[in-house]
Parts: structure tokens; sequence; C-alpha cells
């Protein structure tokens, strides 16, 4: 091959995180760190906008200062039309710019756009462009930043996409992208991509060693990842075992996102403004208006995200009248609470349908889009998850000084991705991101062992392999012998999670006969201070608890000396059969075998 061949086929490749409201980009540089590309413009959170003048194709944030000026030519909140029938969609974000209409059965606008000319015998100047067109040149003009920015031309991309993008969706996702000149190396859920965010960092240690009931094995976990964006909200509940992601459960909600806290905005500023200025318009019905409105309540919601205060300005907002009014955090919180109150409950339910419970299965709790960035929405993330919350390990940054910008996550971890598999054939990744191979077998019960010595001794079970885990897996555990020596046999179960709750002891004073008989000013003021006593609540003591199932295997040691360790190994192949080899630790030989399969989904 001369090196002209080599060159050419040479793959450049980046993270592409495509929203609804705003796109980002990302590469990773030399030594290892993902890092975010800027625009011409400066703008490393690029809005998913376009529009059209005289001919001219704006893009980002030129085009969104034309919602106020052009709205009927700004295409802007399409990304969820990719691949779906027009009577499936819901236009609703679009009401102040170009609205979609039907061509064919698929979705498509109507622009003044000389790029395309105007349909034929169609009396107006107007173009039909398919919304398959319209991601094609917003993709086309992400790459072009993203070479620009790397002096070498960009040709590959992972691209983020939410849970719920069906095979329609993620289809036409790629057409748009090939046709911009981008070869789609994998397409990522938008969750995966944040969580690898974090975990892919320099920074960050390799996977710790955690030790839980005697047990030493890498610290799996379970993470929600509560994704609010600006037309929608999405909530996943991911397992994290052995470098690999799984989405245990996800929910979605449509009624609650960054628009909804630029509502909220909105109505207040316009109620205030109304009160002050008696028998003017309503700025909510007047379509110039209401565009004002609404990119101000976005910028003082930043503003408010990272300041105490903000000014809402607007000139001109309606006949002709100019108005000022200041704002502080506090009253944005309260303008936003329910919603805030919804998305954590949309997170409990996440949790709820994967069978976790929040307080001590959630090991962290990742905040990802815009609005992310509100405080109060991490303060109510960290009271609805104590574990993650414990640890230090709800990342927002209003909890986590070390967190990473939520508006960044998703192209963060693709950049990470496309880092990692750039050099490998096209059919070598093709073959490894199929179905076959990436939807694994996952154990559906935890797998433990029970060390037990003797009829009187109390049975406990240590889990070795949490559930929820993908197969194949290799977990070692090194558990306490029993105190005395003698003969041990070590049970290999399954297991089931559980809550164990406890109330502690209330303590009541002793009384004996002597202080019985003191002095009766003193009896009144102690029965005083027990009654107080009796009407605190008492706090309850919640802990993960595992309960032994079905027994797998039962292996025998004979002679096992006091205050030793015994390991235990355990290896679940693909068709979920268990090898299990048991020994002491610093002793001769062992015991092996090949057991049945526990149960898997």
């Amino acid at each position: 091959m001369s090196d002209d061949e080599g060159a050419a086929q040479e793959r450049v490749a980046i993270g592409i995180s495509f929203g609804n409201s705003y796109s980002s980009i990302a590469y990773t540089s030399s030594d290892g760190k993902a890092e975010v590309i800027a625009n011409e413009e400066g703008d490393r959170q690029i809005p998913s906008i376009l529009s059209y003048i005289d001919g001219e194709e704006f893009q980002g944030t030129q085009a969104k200062s034309q919602l106020v000026r052009n709205p009927q030519n700004t295409v802007a909140y399409f990304r969820d039309f990719l691949g779906q029938e027009f009577k499936s969609i819901d236009p609703t974000a679009c009401h102040q710019s170009a609205h979609p209409i039907q061509h064919g059965s698929t979705v498509a606008f109507s622009i003044h756009d000389t790029l395309r000319p105007a349909s034929p015998g169609s009396a107006s100047a107007n173009a039909i462009v398919p919304v398959s067109e319209i991601a094609t040149r917003h993709l086309r003009r992400l790459k072009n930043s993203a070479s620009d920015f790397l002096g070498k031309p960009v040709n590959a991309a992972v691209i983020a996409v939410p849970t719920n993008f069906s095979d329609a969706q993620r289809a036409a996702l790629r057409e748009a992208a090939e046709r911009a000149g981008l070869e789609v190396l994998q397409l990522v859920h938008e969750p995966v991509a944040a969580l690898l965010a974090y975990d892919a960092r320099p920074s960050q240690p390799s996977p710790d060693k955690k030790k839980a009931g005697g047990v030493s094995q890498t610290a799996d976990k379970i993470v929600v990842v509560v994704d609010v964006g600006g037309t929608r909200s999405d909530v996943a509940v991911l397992a994290s075992c052995g470098g690999m992601y799984t989405v245990l459960a996800t929910a979605h909600d449509y009624d609650v996102a960054g628009a909804t806290f630029d509502g909220a905005l909105m109505d207040h500023v316009a109620k205030e403004f109304l009160k002050k200025h008696k028998g003017a318009p309503d700025p909510r019905a007047e379509p110039r208006a209401a565009a004002k409105l609404r990119l101000e309540a976005e910028a003082v919601k930043k503003a408010l995200s990272l300041g105490a205060s903000a000014s809402f300005s607007l000139e001109s907002l309606v006949a002709g009248i100019d108005f000022a009014m200041p704002l502080n955090r506090s009253r944005y919180e309260l303008l936003v609470a329910r919603h805030v109150a919804a998305l954590v409950r949309a997170a409990a339910h996440a949790v709820d349908k994967a069978g976790l419970d929040a307080g001590l299965d959630v090991a962290e709790v990742v905040c990802a889009g815009g609005s992310a960035h509100t405080p109060r929405l991490a303060r109510a993330l960290e009271a609805a998850f104590p574990r993650a919350a414990a640890a230090g390990a709800v990342r927002a940054p209003a909890t986590d000084p070390a967190a990473l910008n939520p508006s960044e996550l998703a192209a963060r971890g693709c950049a990470v991705q496309a880092s990692l598999i750039e050099g490998f054939e096209r059919a070598d990744i093709e073959e490894s991101t199929e179905a076959v191979v990436t939807v694994t077998p996952h154990l559906s019960r935890a797998l433990g062992v029970v060390v037990v010595a003797g009829p009187a001794e109390e049975e406990v079970l240590v889990p070795i392999v949490e559930p929820d885990t993908p197969v194949p897996v290799r977990r070692t555990a090194v558990v306490p012998a029993p105190a005395q020596d003698g003969d041990v046999l070590v049970r290999l179960c399954e297991g089931e999670r559980g809550v164990k709750v406890t109330r502690p002891e209330r303590k009541r004073a002793e009384t004996n006969g002597e202080e019985a008989g003191g002095s009766e000013g003193g009896s009144e003021e102690d029965s005083e201070e027990d009654d107080e006593d009796e009407d605190e609540e008492e706090e309850e003591v919640r802990e993960r608890v595992w309960k032994a199932t079905r027994t797998v295997a039962e292996v025998g040691l004979k002679g096992v000396r006091k205050g030793r360790m015994v390991e235990v190994q355990v290896n679940v192949g693909v068709g979920l059969e268990v090898q299990v080899m048991v020994r002491e630790v610093g002793g001769k030989g062992g015991v092996r075998g090949v057991v049945g399969g526990p149960e898997g989904v």
C-alpha cells in the first residue's frame, strides 16, 4: 500500500451528542483526556437549530437568534422526528419555530431555502425539506467545526442516542450521518455515554477494591443517570459490572424538561409585567414577545444555576414597553420546585422498575443535561439517594466540586468510545456491536457463599457475583474460616436482596428502691423528661441483607486451621455453567468442579 492510500484510509473519529436543543462535539487528546470542541463562534454547546435568510443558511447561536425575527424559516427541535411517521410525532416543541408538515409518510419542513428548489407546481416559493436532510446539514456543520479545530478532516463518529430510540430512528440517524460524510462507528445510549465520561477520567484510579462482609472484590455499582434535556427528561438505571454497562430500567418524561423550567420563569415574569403595566397585552400571547421571553428565561436560568442573582431585562417586550426585574436563586428554585419533585419521582420509579432500593442499592447518581446545573435538583437527588449522597457520589456541579459539565457528558463519553474503536476495521466493529454480542445473558440473582463449620454456626450469605452481572464473569472472594479448627462446608448459593429494618431499643432509666424514695419534685421532672423522650420518633436503621435461596454447589474442606482464610473462585460461562474452586489460603491443593448453571435473564 502506498503512503497516499494509507493517508486516504486514515480514520479520524470524534464523539457527537446530537440533542433536540443542543449538540456537542468532543475528541480524545493524546494524553487520553476527552475534550469538548468549540465551534467557530466559541460555543461548546451548539444549538441544534438551522435558519434560512435570503438563501443563506445559519446554524447554532446565529440561527437561534432568528427564533424572534424569522421563526417561520428557522428549524428547531427536530432530532426526535428522524425515522418517525408524521402521525406519530408531537410537534408541540416547534410552536415557536417552523412547523413540521407531512411529506409522504415522513416529516418535513416548508422553508424559504434556495439550497433546495421549490416544489414543482407549488405557488409558494418555499421548499419542502425532509427532516433527514435537515439532520444531514446539521451533522455536516458539526463535522466541519471539528475538522477546523483538529486541523485534519474528520470522517467518523460515535453518536449518542436516547434509550428509547427505535430501530427506524437509529437507521435514519446513521443514513443522515453518512450523507454528511461521517462513518458511524457506533450508536451509544446517552446514559451509558454520560457514565463513561466519568469512569474514563484520567484522574480516576483503576477499579477500586472494596471489602464488604469479608469479601474482597471489584467495586461493581448501580448508577442512576438523570438526564434533563431541553424538551424531554430521561432516567436510566445502569449496572456497571466488570467494565460493562447494562441498562436495567428507564423512565421518560416529556412533560418536565429544561423548557418546563424556562416556562416557569416566563409565567412569573409575565405576571410581574402585567402587574406593573396595567392594560398592557400579555407578552405570552404575542409570538415575538413570547420568543424574547423564552430566550431571556433560558439565559437567566443558566445565570441563577451558577450565581445567587440575575437580572431579567428585555427591550421593547410588547407594545414598545421595556421591562427589567431582578431575580434571585431562591425565587427561581421555588418556581421550579414541583418540576424538580417530578424528576425525583421519575428517578425513584425507574429504580423501582429495576427491583432495587434507592437508599441501599444505588451507589452513584449522575446528573446530565443543561438544566442539571440547577442546585435544587442536585440537593433533591441527595435526599432521595442517601447511600450515594453519603459517599459524595451525586455527580452534579452543586454537590461535587470535581463534577464534569452536565451538558458535555454524552459527547465526552462518545469521544472516549471513539478513541477505543477507531483503530479497528469496520467489519470487526460491526461484529462486536451486534445484538448477539452486546445483549449477553445476565444473572438474575446473586451468587454467594455460606461457610458452615457446625450445626450451631449462623449461616450468612456473602455475595460474590452481584445480580444483573453479564456473563461470562469471574470473581474471587476471600472469606474468614470459622473460629475453631476442623472441617468446613462451603456452600455456593443463589441469593436474593432483602432489607432489614430495625429500631434501636429505647434506653429506660433503671430505678432502685432508694431512687424511688427520692424527692417528689425530682420524680415529676424525670417523668416529664421520659414523656418527652417517648414523644420523640425513633430512627429506623435499614441495611441490605442477602438471603440464600437455591444451593448451586457444596464443597467440603478438611482440617482448616483456626484463623485461616478460605478463597472461593467462581467462573460463570456464557452458557451459565459454573466452575468453582475452593481452597484454604496458604494451604496445599483445593477442590475444583463444574456444576449446573444459575438462573439467568
